[in-house]
């Protein structure tokens, strides 16, 4: 077959002229153009976002949810949440590497992989769903995926199970981000510090922050609060409900000694959660939003109406060698091993 677009645009079924993330219809064939990588797959990461989303209009019913993932998937050509806009990512093993590619890429027929871009640009087929983990966004499935020339991918580790790999490298651009802006000294808030990528963000944290820093977490009740002081992962935590600004603001000075913070990090899973992680911030500060359900008409407006100047990012879930720095994470820590095992196998 002749070569497609390195991006993906040759798969663009409506509307033509976009690429693949912002389609609403790809083409999931499973013929692969000459510079494409052919996936068998055998398990989806769900979008922490897209999951919860799906969980709750399903009514919590298992049935319910597997409908609403092949439909999307049906419907699609990938598993894009069109509530969220999010997908995930995937593992799987290589089937079939387009002749374009042999040779330019550290791969070979049978190595396990996880997807590094998400599945709301991923051409994915679904033959049959094995299981649904609602604990850990996790699907097992039997199904095909296509992964373009330009696509990045982690090769499975060989000294971790693949699910533990898959749990860590399913939010890897958090924690490598957290390592590239928090500096000796700062003050970090972390809103969602319960969930996976919080903890490895915290961990990340209170590496750079050193001895003057202050890494606080929240989440929304106190379920949390012990595993994350136990382990050194945050200073100090509070609970509260992330879409109430004026109690997140109040209980967050609290916890920095009633000073502004250098950097705030949002996690969470849910909307609406805009200004209860821009309001802590002081003048000069950074806002990273990673979490999928946040609004950027609410972030920028949000800012605006408050007066705050504040330099706001968003979660691009590739940082330059994020799955290393992730992967090493896991490695460094007994500890938060330990947790992923328990919690996300």
């Amino acid at each position: 077959m002749a070569l497609g677009n390195k991006y993906g645009a040759h798969r663009v079924i409506e509307p033509k002229g976009l690429l693949p993330q912002a389609a609403q219809k790809i083409d999931n064939t499973m013929e692969i153009y000459d510079n494409e990588i052919l996936i068998d797959v055998t398990a989806l990461n769900i979008d922490s976002a897209s999951f919860t989303q799906i969980w709750e209009a399903s009514e919590h019913d298992l049935e319910k949810v597997k409908e609403m993932i092949l439909g999307i998937v049906n419907e699609r050509g990938k598993m894009q949440n069109p509530v969220t806009g999010s997908g995930g990512m995937l593992m799987g093993s290589i089937a079939e590497i387009g002749s374009a590619l042999q040779g330019e890429i550290d791969l070979k027929v049978g190595d396990r992989i996880a997807t590094l871009v998400s599945l709301s640009m991923t051409p994915l087929r679904i033959d049959e769903i094995i299981e649904i983990h609602p604990d850990i966004d996790r699907v097992d499935i039997k199904g095909k995926a296509i992964l373009f020339e330009s696509g990045i991918y982690a090769k499975l580790p060989s000294d971790m199970s693949e699910a533990l790999a898959l749990a860590a490298l399913d939010v890897a651009g958090a924690p490598a981000q957290t390592g590239n802006i928090v500096k000796p000294g700062d003050s970090v808030l972390i809103l969602g510090a319960g969930g996976k990528s919080g903890m490895l963000c915290g961990y990340e944290a209170m590496k750079r922050v050193g001895p003057a820093g202050n890494v606080v977490g929240m989440s929304r009740n106190d379920k949390y609060k012990e595993l994350l002081l136990e382990n050194k992962l945050v200073h100090k935590y509070f609970a509260a409900d992330a879409a109430n600004p004026v109690e997140v603001l109040e209980k967050a000075l609290e916890a920095n000694n009633g000073k502004e913070y250098d950097v705030a990090i949002n996690v969470v899973n849910i909307p609406g959660t805009e200004m209860s992680t821009i309001l802590p911030v002081r003048n000069g500060g950074l806002v990273y939003f990673f979490s999928m359900a946040t609004s950027f008409t609410r972030a920028a407006l949000g800012a605006e109406g408050v007066g705050k100047d504040v330099t706001m990012m968003i979660g691009n879930g590739y940082t330059k060698n994020h799955d290393v720095v992730t992967l090493e994470i896991i490695r460094e820590s007994e500890n938060l091993r330990k947790i992923f095992e328990k919690n996300y196998l």
